[in-house]
């Protein structure tokens, strides 16, 4: 029946629920007055501890996880089996959380809100705004660290511009982006959460229009990752450019990084971000069809996987009747873990029904990431052969 395993197991489970640092006890060793005359008790659970020597109690004890952390004296005089010893043994339980928050110290638990995005046509642009508002209010009811939208969510705002083609429309529409950014970092500080704006365009000093992500913090403070790939209809439909910097953001819950839609399908750049320390990473994506979406999904799964991270996942869904090249969207939001023991068996934390508007409200341990990358049963950054070759950043930082 192994009585003994499951009560102790028992006991674990218990300090687990109640968040307790682990279990401390003093343990017997018995069988020591048979090496009493031969060895001292600290060499007799040097002995047991290498299995030289089996004692039934501390042995026992050592199987368990249970870790010896000092000799005690006079223990029990009357334990003429154990000579009056035992020892002070310890067991640690790796998933507590401290509930205290130090300065400067960022929380291990963070709450993450994935608004899938219905496009549909606005009247102007505080009509468009008020229904961001609305799901950055509704999800940071939740008590959520975190809200990401999907890419170019607001160009159903095109159709304001009828008349011209789409290049000049999507040039036309980068002139609310200040503004945007500004409402959105308010609407950071009035609901205390951290606003990833998915993405929209934007004209810089070089007067090219690139495709770019805010991140609004609830400080007040703001930073942009741009999209560093586009695809050929972006070029030919929009005249879109790469951006040149790839960033991880310091944030209250950790570090992030943010990769746009066609960029999760490189490799090198999470894992460049990784080596800076994200553990979190953003994904605003539009995609019309179900293969494009397949791409950016099972790509986002990999980097997942690969990098030990997090991945979530922001897209858009319906149509939008008469605005060139965005008629149609499909779109499955979902949040991707690794895939070890202490994640989801299939590595999917969240995901969305495909093809309405909804939202996600995730929960995610990054202590797990630490502990995966140090314990896991396998440990991709740890196993990396450094020595056969390297990656490499060669644009800004």
């Amino acid at each position: 029946m192994r009585l003994g395993r499951r009560l102790y197991d028992a006991r674990k489970e218990l300090a687990e629920n109640l968040n307790l640092k682990g279990i401390l006890l003093g343990g017997r060793i018995p069988g020591y007055h048979k090496y009493s005359t031969k060895m001292s008790p600290q060499q007799y659970i040097v002995a047991v501890k290498k299995k030289e020597v089996y004692d039934r109690v501390l042995t026992f004890q050592m199987s368990n996880d249970f870790h010896v952390r000092n000799l005690l004296d006079d223990y029990w005089p009357e334990d003429h089996h154990s000579r009056g010893y035992a020892v002070l043994l310890e067991w640690i339980n790796i998933y507590y959380q401290k509930k205290t928050k130090l300065i400067g110290r960022t929380q291990s638990i963070a709450r993450i809100g994935v608004v899938q995005w219905q496009m549909r046509r606005f009247d102007s642009f505080d009509d468009f705004m008020q229904q961001v508002e609305f799901f950055v209010d509704t999800v940071s009811d939740y008590q959520s660290d975190i809200v990401l939208f999907p890419e170019l969510f607001n160009a159903p705002l095109i159709h304001t511009y009828e008349g011209n083609n789409s290049m000049e429309a999507m040039r036309m529409l980068a002139g609310y982006t200040d503004q945007l950014r500004q409402a959105m970092t308010e609407m950071a500080l009035g609901y205390n959460i951290n606003i990833i704006t998915g993405s929209v365009p934007q004209i810089r000093e070089d007067g090219k229009l690139y495709n770019v992500s805010y991140l609004c913090r609830r400080d007040g403070t703001w930073d942009y990752q741009s999209k560093l790939h586009i695809t050929p209809d972006e070029d030919r439909h929009w005249g879109f450019s790469g951006g040149h910097d790839l960033k991880v953001f310091d944030t209250d819950v950790g570090k992030i990084g943010i990769l746009i839609c066609f960029d999760v399908e490189f490799p090198e750049l999470a894992r460049l971000q990784v080596e800076k320390g994200m553990k979190m990473l953003f994904v605003p994506f539009w995609t019309d069809t179900k293969t494009g979406y397949q791409r950016v999904r099972r790509c986002a799964q990999a980097r997942a996987i690969e990098n030990e991270c997090f991945v979530a996942i922001s897209g858009s869904v319906g149509n939008i009747p008469k605005v060139e090249t965005m008629g149609i969207q499909y779109s499955q939001a979902a949040v991707f873990t690794p895939s070890d023991f202490a994640f989801p068996h299939d590595a999917i934390a969240s995901e969305a029904t495909p093809g309405i508007e909804t939202t996600l409200i995730t929960d995610l341990d990054l202590d797990l990431i630490k502990e995966l990358r140090q314990q896991g049963s396998v440990r991709n950054a740890l196993s990396r052969r450094t020595d056969l070759y390297e990656l490499r950043w060669k644009g800004k930082e």
